[in-house]
């Protein structure tokens, strides 16, 4: 099993990088896919149709953790995204853990191409 950890600085206030992160219809702006994400601990949430999927452990406002799988993944991995406001940028630190070795790669590049590219580049350019 392997762990990923990250760091990405987006130049927009926490309250609409969580809401990106959070609400479905924000997320379907960046992934272009439908979502559905239940903000309640112990809430269902399902991304690119389903794909990637799991359950949110706990949603704050400067901490997500969820347990995430993929379809193909015989076990949940741990995600934890900690948000922090730092001048006019959100900071948020992702780590994640327990991925299955033979996914690590794809996983990695994901969360950049994916994930937190165009989530990034939505909360830049739109009010």
């Amino acid at each position: 099993m392997k762990t990923i950890k990250k760091n990405y600085s987006i130049s927009a206030k926490p309250e609409k990088v969580f809401k990106l992160l959070t609400d479905p219809r924000e997320i379907e702006k960046w992934t272009g896919s439908p979502a559905k994400m239940d903000v309640n601990n112990g809430g269902f949430f399902s991304l690119w149709e389903g794909s990637i999927h799991g359950i949110n452990r706990k949603i704050a406002k400067n901490q997500i953790l969820q347990d995430w799988k993929e379809n193909n993944w015989e076990n949940f991995s741990k995600v934890t995204m900690n948000i922090q406001h730092k001048g006019d940028k959100t900071e948020i630190e992702l780590i994640h853990e327990d991925i299955p070795d033979d996914s690590a790669d794809s996983i990695n590049s994901g969360w950049d191409e994916y994930y937190f590219g165009p989530l990034k580049e939505l909360a830049e350019t739109s009010d």
